[in-house]
């Protein structure tokens, strides 16, 4: 596929696939109409970019198809000189978006391979107020900050609290829940110092955090 098949791609997943998903937010729309994503797509998968599925990357995880990335960071409607926190680097897709639609960006992922990609595709974009961690954010990531914006991007089994109190009061978190084959899309809002407002988004599913925590279960 030439360039200029790519850029034709982009512009047909934008308007069949991301639009139709009732993205019109014009800040969001201008990000994923110039990023090109079939930087940040494994080789094998590059002619996939723009199509309306998950792409297989390395130890299991998986890039959301367009549509879905599009409808979190429009509910998570980032804004110049927020701080965002993403959970599950991966190749920096959604890293870059952020940076390019908020102020600061922390991103965090288990694996250093991740990492290491990532910020090569980011420094390729020349994009530099990303600030990328490696560890275990499963449960939470505390490192003395608060965010105004948090995506989640592996589901979680059971929703669990480890990122609330991260958020600043306003702040904002996307997180995809439940087990397959359907899960639930959330939007939870910090109200003040203990509430916190939740809004379903829709339903997907998508491979879930390594190490998420989960209830166990006994039977008799």
């Amino acid at each position: 596929m030439t360039d200029v098949d790519l850029a034709q791609a982009r512009f047909n997943m934008v308007e069949q696939q991301v639009r139709t998903w009732e993205v019109l937010n014009e800040r969001v729309l201008d990000v994923i109409e110039t990023l090109p994503r079939e930087d940040f797509v494994p080789a094998a998968y590059r002619n996939l970019a723009y199509a309306d599925v998950q792409i297989p990357i390395a130890h299991g995880q998986v890039m959301m198809e367009p549509k879905v990335e599009g409808r979190l960071l429009q509910c998570l409607d980032p804004q110049p000189g927020e701080r965002a926190l993403e959970i599950g680097t991966g190749t920096g897709y959604l890293a870059a978006c952020l940076a390019r639609l908020a102020g600061q960006v922390t991103s965090v992922d288990l694996y250093p391979d991740f990492a290491e990609l990532a910020g090569e595709h980011l420094a390729s974009q020349g994009l530099r107020n990303v600030h990328l961690e490696t560890g275990d954010a499963a449960r939470g990531w505390e490192d003395g900050r608060r965010y105004d914006v948090i995506a989640v991007t592996g589901s979680l089994p059971e929703l669990h609290e480890g990122f609330h109190r991260s958020l600043t009061i306003g702040g904002r978190l996307a997180v995809i829940v439940g087990t397959p084959p359907i899960m639930e899309a959330l939007l939870i809002t910090r109200i003040d110092d203990e509430q916190w407002a939740t809004e379903s988004l829709f339903d997907t599913s998508l491979p879930p955090l390594v190490g998420a925590p989960r209830q166990q279960r006994f039977e008799l």
